[in-house]
């Protein structure tokens, strides 16, 4: 039997593929769930799972975080998500499983076999460690143009022209330099999507942040990055590891 761990920041979506799980795949035991990716990061470094399926967009801390921040990395790995974007096509160039939302129940049993498979001759994990370097360091990549859906019109700007997004509901505000700044009525992850870019950071569940402009990142009276127009920037508790790990690689 094959041991998984679901991780999803909603919770329908954990509750509909935990069934689909159970109804269609007879190889696949589901040990825990979680919507908290913290609480992931130590279930699986603890259980040490086969298998799991994560989802890649979340708002604390996404997959790629997430990824950067296991000890435990032995177990097979298998995207869920509702983009087929540039992250997913990175995926799809190796050997690792993803799943697009809806999910079908085809590709469950088909995904099962495969880490079945994998668990009898050992390799577990083995696309995992062979991949996670390169598509990190593609995740890395520049685009010059971004494209601004705002209310009558398409504003096209240059991603270096852009400091941070700061969300407030469901609107996010892009702000640029020479204080330009452009409301949209997206939430944060989809401006994040929009960007396409990891120059940008998600810091904290409401920032998303060029790590261009970062002047300093401060650990005291709570942490904190200083942007070079002045503006302090809160780090959420969460993104801390990424944002270090991300700092080490500068």
């Amino acid at each position: 039997m094959i041991k998984a761990i679901l991780i999803d920041d909603e919770q329908d979506a954990l509750e509909s593929l935990t069934w689909i799980i159970k109804k269609f795949s007879e190889h696949i035991e589901v040990v825990d769930t979680f919507t908290n990716p913290e609480e992931a990061i130590s279930a699986i470094n603890y259980l040490k799972p086969d298998c799991v399926f994560l989802d890649i967009e979340m708002p604390e801390m996404d997959g790629f975080q997430l990824l950067s921040q296991l000890n435990y990395k032995d177990f097979d790995l298998v995207i869920t998500t509702a983009y087929d974007n540039y992250a997913i096509q990175a995926f799809k160039e190796s050997a690792i499983d993803y799943l697009l939302k809806p999910i079908d129940f085809d590709d469950i049993a088909k995904v099962s076999k495969k880490i079945l498979k994998n668990k009898e001759s050992n390799r577990l994990g083995k696309e995992l460690k062979a991949t996670l370097d390169d598509i990190m360091a593609s995740h890395f990549h520049t685009i010059n143009k971004v494209a601004l859906p705002l209310n009558k019109k398409t504003v096209f700007v240059n991603l270096d022209d852009i400091i941070y997004c700061k969300s407030d509901g469901n609107y996010t505000t892009v702000y640029l330099i020479n204080d330009e700044k452009h409301l949209l009525s997206k939430i944060i992850k989809e401006v994040q999507e929009i960007i396409n870019s990891t120059h940008f950071i998600r810091i904290h569940q409401s920032y998303l942040v060029n790590i261009n402009f970062v002047k300093e990142y401060i650990k005291s009276d709570g942490y904190y990055l200083v942007l070079q127009n002045g503006t302090s920037i809160p780090v959420s508790k969460a993104n801390r590891g990424f944002l270090q790990k991300t700092i080490e690689n500068i």
